[in-house]
C-alpha cells in the first residue's frame, strides 16, 4: 500500500510468494505473451489495472497516449509507427480493437522510453509508464494495463506509498515491504478477466500516484530480489502510518492466534530514550463528539438504530491497549461491535475535527485514526483520546523513519515489526 501532505497510508499491504520448481508450465494468454503458471522470485512481470482519476473507476472513455521517443502499436498481426510525441487517441468502438471484443491493442515506447496516458490525472499531474500499455474494449470503456517487470513496478509504488524524502533506510525497508506484497499478488489475478494481477490504488498498493525518484529508485535496488521470511515462508508484510508506541497482533482484525502468523506479534515502537514516534502528530490525538452527533454515527455506520446514546464501552481490548471490541448502549437499543476495522468505522465521520499531538486540528474521516483509543463521558460530550494513525499491524511507516533516523538500518526496522523473520533474496524454502 503517497503523498505531498501527510502521508498516510493504508492502505496497505500483505504477502507471500511460493515456491518456483523445475518443471514450470508456460500459457500464452490472448495477447500472446508466454507467462509462467507460477511467479519467479526473479524479477516476474506483473500486470497493473490503471484506474481513472482518483482511481474512481477501471474503465476509460476515452485514452489519449504518447511517447516522447515514439512507440509501436500492436493488434493482432497489425503493427503501427507512431512519431516521437504524437498523440493517438482511442475509443471503446474504434475499429483497430478488431472484430473481436476483448481483443488488446498492446503499446510499448521507443528506445525504452515511458508511454504517456494523456487523459488521466495523477497526484504530480500527467502519468508515464515503463512497460507496456495494454487497451481492452469493454462495454464499459477501454480497460488499461500496465505491464511490467515486478522490480521497474515498485520504483512507482515506493515514492506512492512513503514520502521520497524520508530516510534511505526507511524507503529501504518499505521497499522490501512492497516487493513481498508484490509476490503474493503475481500468484493469482484479482481482474481475471483482463488478465490482471493488481490495480494502481489503495485496495493494493499505490503505483504511479508520485514520480519516480533518485532516492526512491535506490532503494529498490540496493535491496533487489530481498524479501521476508518465516519459517521459510514469504509473510504478509502489512504496513500503515504512524504506530501509537505499540502494533497491533492479528486478533484485532478477528483472526485466531496460530503459527504461522507468529511474526505479527504485538511489539512496543521504541529505542533507549523512549518511544521513536513520540514527537510526531498522530502519536496522540484526541475527538470531541456531542452526544447526538455520535448516536447518529453509531446507528448511520452499523445500521442499528440505537436512539441517543447514553453510554458507550470498550468491552474487550488486545496487546498493546487496541479496542477489540465495544458496545454503545442508547435509549432504543444496544450496539456491540467488533475488530478494529468496523470500530474505527462506526465511531468514524466527516465532519468532526481531530486534535493532534502538535495541537494541529484535522476534519475527521470515515475511519477513527486508530482503535488505539479510550472513550470518556464528559456531559453531553464523548471524548475520545488515542494514538496512532491507521490498523497498527507490521510496519508502521512512520517508525522506520524515526528508526532510521537514529541509525537503525532497514532489517534492524524490518526485524523490529516482523519478529523472528529472516531478509535475504533467493526462492521460497520448501
Amino acid at each position: 500500500m503517497k503523498k505531498k501532505k501527510f502521508f498516510l497510508y493504508g492502505a496497505a499491504a500483505f504477502i507471500i510468494i511460493f515456491i518456483v520448481a523445475a518443471g514450470v508450465f508456460f500459457t500464452r494468454n490472448k495477447t500472446g505473451q508466454e507467462r509462467s503458471d507460477e511467479p519467479s522470485i526473479n524479477n516476474p512481470d506483473i500486470r497493473v489495472l490503471i484506474m481513472t482519476d482518483d482511481f474512481v473507476d477501471i474503465t476509460h472513455p476515452v485514452m489519449e497516449i504518447s511517447a516522447a521517443a515514439g512507440m509501436e502499436i500492436v493488434c493482432g498481426e497489425e503493427k503501427r509507427e507512431v512519431k516521437a510525441g504524437e498523440t493517438v487517441s482511442f475509443k471503446p468502438d474504434d475499429e483497430g480493437f478488431g472484430k473481436e471484443r476483448g481483443t488488446a491493442i498492446r503499446i510499448q515506447a521507443k528506445e525504452g522510453g515511458e508511454i504517456t496516458l494523456n487523459s488521466i490525472q495523477r497526484a504530480y499531474g500527467t502519468p508515464s509508464y515503463a512497460g507496456i500499455i495494454e487497451l481492452r474494449s469493454t462495454p464499459e470503456g477501454i480497460v488499461v494495463i500496465n505491464e511490467l517487470p515486478l522490480e521497474k513496478y515498485l520504483c512507482k509504488v515506493v515514492p506512492s506509498e512513503m514520502p521520497f524524502y524520508y530516510e534511505p533506510e526507511a524507503l529501504k525497508a518499505q521497499a522490501v515491504c512492497a516487493r513481498n506484497f508484490a509476490y503474493q499478488q503475481t500468484k493469482t489475478m484479482a481482474y481475471p478477466e483482463y488478465e490482471a494481477h493488481v490495480n494502481d490504488s489503495t485496495r493494493f498498493q499505490v503505483y504511479g500516484n508520485c514520480q519516480e525518484d533518485e532516492v526512491t529508485n535506490k532503494a529498490v535496488k540496493e535491496t533487489e530480489n530481498q524479501v521476508i521470511r518465516y519459517e521459510g515462508k514469504l509473510i504478509e508484510t502489512f504496513y500503515y502510518s504512524t504506530s501509537c508506541g505499540h502494533t497491533a497482533g492479528l486478533e484485532a482484525w478477528g483472526t485466531e492466534e496460530n503459527e504461522a502468523g507468529q511474526y505479527l506479534k504485538s511489539v512496543e515502537v521504541k529505542g533507549k530514550d523512549g518511544d521513536y514516534e513520540a514527537e510526531l502528530p498522530w502519536y496522540r490525538w484526541e475527538i470531541e463528539i456531542p452526544a447526538d452527533t455520535l448516536s447518529n454515527l453509531i446507528s448511520t455506520n452499523t445500521e442499528t438504530d440505537i436512539g441517543t446514546l447514553k453510554d458507550i464501552k470498550i468491552t474487550k481490548t488486545g496487546e498493546g491497549g487496541i479496542a477489540l471490541q465495544i458496545q454503545a448502549k442508547g435509549d432504543k437499543g444496544t450496539v456491540t461491535v467488533d475488530t478494529e476495522n468496523k470500530i474505527r468505522k462506526a465511531l468514524g465521520g466527516s465532519g468532526l475535527p481531530v486534535v493532534k499531538h502538535n495541537g494541529e486540528t484535522e476534519p475527521a474521516s470515515a475511519l477513527l485514526p486508530s482503535a488505539f483509543f479510550k472513550i470518556k463521558k464528559e456531559g453531553e460530550t464523548f471524548v475520545i483520546s488515542g494514538g496512532g494513525f491507521g490498523h497498527g499491524i507490521g510496519m508502521s511507516q512512520n517508525g522506520a523513519n524515526e528508526m532510521a533516523k537514529k541509525g537503525k538500518n532497514y532489517k534492524d526496522i524490518l526485524t523490529l515489526f516482523f519478529q523472528d523473520v529472516t531478509i535475504g533474496a533467493g526462492e521460497d524454502e520448501k
